[in-house]
């Protein structure tokens, strides 16, 4: 079986909108984390407890993976921008593999964002068992 495939100029701008969504909802989970940082940060100089110790080894965590979530998302949207400036040069086979990295680093990306809300549910838990601890000690 061949595969065969029309690549054209308007190929790559079919997941600009996808990836400009995507780059708009990484970027609000950033400034939420960032706020949940600095209320942490001022709570724990107000009240130090384990507890915000560990919300903060955990935020430290998601910190990461949020970089890199951007990070690939960004590259994708570059690798895509470059599959379009190539295929106006009349480069198709060129085009198509940066047309392909731009895909596979968008699923790398969203692989990073499924791990990002794992750790995110992983962090309410522990705020879940806090409140459950001093539920229990009433």
């Amino acid at each position: 079986m061949k595969f065969i495939f029309d690549f054209s100029l308007t190929t790559p701008a079919l997941i600009f909108p996808a990836i400009s969504l995507l780059m708009l909802a990484y970027t609000n989970r950033f400034v939420v984390l960032a706020d949940l940082i600095r209320n942490l940060y001022n709570e724990h100089r107000q009240n130090p407890r384990q507890e915000n110790l560990d919300q903060i080894a955990n935020l430290k965590y998601r910190m990461d993976v949020i970089k890199k979530m951007q990070i690939f998302g960004a590259s994708s949207f570059i690798a895509a921008v470059s599959s379009m400036l190539v295929a106006l040069i009349q480069q198709p086979w060129l085009a198509g593999i940066l047309f392909t990295a731009s895909l596979v680093l968008l699923i790398i990306s969203l692989a990073y964002l499924l791990k990002e809300l794992s750790i995110s549910i992983d962090a309410l838990t522990i705020q879940l068992n806090d409140i459950s601890d001093q539920d229990i000690e009433s």
